[in-house]
């Protein structure tokens, strides 16, 4: 029986079957290269799913680990903390808000939210709001509230009956989001790009109305940071991109590049929503993953990463369109924000994934037809060249 094969095994009769692993068993990484038992190397154009966006055991970060790990890792949040303001004030520096409440994940950043729009109606503004609205091929997260607001019922299948005060609506229209808010709405949740839905950005037109028709509500906007955020789309924040300021912002998945962190942030008057008691969490923003998290936001603002981003991003669609013009009818569209990237083919990709998977190049398929990539943000250039060279080879074989 082959090492893979053994812990392949071992997972089937210890772990619930919650996750459709991939046919690999990584043994270790460095920046975008992962390593299996067999010592085979990998591309990783998926960085843990827009995680490790500063690549595999960064060094400075390890560094950073060792040292906090001998001075304080965790004391709970009955005690004030210097690494909790430190990061505070640099990530608070990146945007409009002024006050965050730290988490462990995107899911539970999302539920804070929901939670701090529903009691700000409730308890500041003195309404009965409570009504959150999303939109078709969402993804926000995997508590029941979350679930609830996310637009797909694959998520939701098995879990019935969904928490009240959830309603999604088309992807993009206006009209459908002016005929859905009534005085019972107390906020509008959005990704300004589509992940888990196929790599859709928004039309800047309609994310503008959307701003400006929740303010003239009253309705709070959220901005769904946790996979688009944090230099992924060419700027700290991918709503920055669309000359907007919500609400309400959510964050994790790259924030401590691997640890496990998520946040939410408001400006102080939203904050009001939230008093002492009303929420909290026994891990978020222990010493460790603070004093982590500070340090990646201090790389990332140092190494310019959200410009790289920007940049590469382009270059790489670009390059992936070529791809489909050199190989006709192969790709309907590659679409996408930074390097936030979806190459959307015109059949099922699982072959396709599979052989890239198998010449060593690790990206995602979403929407049964959506090659996504979220590399590292310090990804080699060249790696993308590679990868866009398998690709079409791969593409040509087929249509062969």
């Amino acid at each position: 029986m082959s090492r893979f094969d053994a812990i392949k095994k071992r997972e089937e009769e210890l772990l619930f079957r919650t996750y459709g692993r991939y046919p690999l068993a990584v043994k270790n990484g460095k920046g975008s290269r992962l390593w299996d038992y067999d010592g085979k190397e990998y591309v990783d154009l998926l960085a843990g799913i827009a995680v490790t966006s500063l690549g595999h055991c960064h060094e400075e970060l390890a560094q950073v680990i060792e040292q906090q790990a001998r001075k304080l890792i965790h004391v709970s949040n009955l005690f004030y903390q210097e690494e909790q303001l430190d990061l505070a004030e640099r990530i608070l520096a990146t945007c409009h808000c002024d006050e965050v409440f730290f988490c462990n994940s995107g899911a539970e950043a999302n539920e804070a939210a929901i939670k701090l729009a529903r009691r700000y109606h409730q308890r500041v503004k003195n309404t009965d709001a409570y009504e959150v609205i999303s939109f078709e091929g969402c993804f926000h997260g995997r508590t029941l509230a979350t679930v609830a607001a996310t637009g797909q019922a694959k998520f939701q299948d098995g879990f019935a009956p969904m928490p009240e005060g959830f309603k999604q609506i088309p992807w993009g229209d206006m009209a459908e989001v002016r005929k859905a808010v009534t005085p019972r709405t107390a906020a509008i949740i959005l990704e300004m790009v589509q992940g888990e839905g196929g790599v859709r950005p928004v039309e800047k037109a309609f994310v503008q109305e959307l701003a400006a028709f929740c303010k003239e509500k009253g309705v709070l906007f959220i901005a769904d940071e946790v996979q688009g955020g944090l230099c992924r789309c060419g700027k700290w924040w991918s709503f920055q991109n669309f000359g907007i300021e919500p609400d309400i912002i959510s964050v994790a998945k790259a924030l401590a590049n691997g640890l496990p962190m998520g946040a939410m942030m408001a400006p102080r008057e939203i904050a009001q929503g939230f008093a002492v008691g009303s929420h909290a969490t026994t891990f978020g923003a222990g010493a460790l993953v603070s004093k982590v998290a500070d340090k990646v936001l201090e790389i990332m603002e140092r190494d310019k990463l959200a410009d790289r981003a920007a940049e590469l991003g382009a270059w790489a669609m670009d390059r992936f369109r070529q791809v489909g013009a050199n190989v006709p009818g192969a790709i309907k569209e590659v679409r996408g924000l930074g390097l936030l990237i979806g190459i959307d083919l015109t059949f099922p990709g699982k072959e396709i994934w599979e052989a890239l998977l198998q010449k060593g190049f690790i990206c995602n398929l979403t929407q049964g037809s959506v090659l996504r990539l979220v590399p590292a943000l310090t990804v080699a250039k060249e790696d993308l060249e590679a990868f866009a060279v398998t690709l079409e080879g791969l593409l040509r074989e087929r249509s062969a």
